[in-house]
């Protein structure tokens, strides 16, 4: 079995909506909004891309990426491997021609067939909605966090409000730097 990797840039709130600047969010591009920069803190994303075989990403997601990672070099190992999105709106001729073999996957049930296909890590980036939907369903093995040491209020969420069981999380690594960045790295205890 595969092991699904979620991967966030998080407000300690709880929210992931528009780290890097995207239009139309109040707080938007706060990753870096009186962050200071500390590479160190960024590690995990370079290891995410060595380690990781899949891309797994929400039909948002896949948008706002897809037009731009394929021609940046600091994203040129993920042109190199498959890409899935899920999506019940995207059509094939909605795919970029350029950032290579990307699947449609059309429910949580493919998702979960997926991950039962050979192969090694699956990272999902960004997609909100998307994470919310595999966690509630049981479907995430791990959890890549960067904490930021900032309470955003409203936003998109990673983590649902769905009334269900607890789900028990195990620390596996983590580090605090200088300028408040929290790494957090769970794996999910099935």
């Amino acid at each position: 079995m595969r092991t699904l990797i979620s991967s966030a840039f998080v407000s300690l709130d709880g929210v992931v909506e528009a780290p890097g600047g995207e239009p139309g969010y109040r707080n938007a591009g706060w990753t870096f909004k009186d962050i200071e920069f500390v590479p160190e803190a960024y590690e995990i994303k370079g290891r995410e891309q060595e380690e990781s075989t899949a891309i797994l990403m929400g039909r948002l997601s896949y948008e706002v990426f897809s037009p731009v990672w394929p021609d940046r070099e600091e994203f040129a190992h993920y042109k190199t491997i498959p890409k899935y999105v899920v999506s019940t709106t995207l059509t094939d001729k909605d795919l970029v021609s350029n950032w290579g073999e990307t699947t449609i996957l059309r429910s949580l049930d493919e998702v979960a067939a997926l991950k039962e296909t050979k192969g090694g890590s699956i990272i999902i980036h960004g997609s909100a909605t998307l994470n919310r939907s595999l966690s509630d369903a049981g479907l995430i093995d791990r959890y890549h966090l960067l904490v930021f040491p900032l309470l955003l209020g409203a936003g998109k969420r990673l983590f649902s409000n769905t009334d269900k069981d607890a789900q028990k999380l195990k620390l596996v690594e983590y580090q605090a730097f200088s300028n408040g960045v929290q790494k957090n790295v769970f794996d999910v205890v099935h």
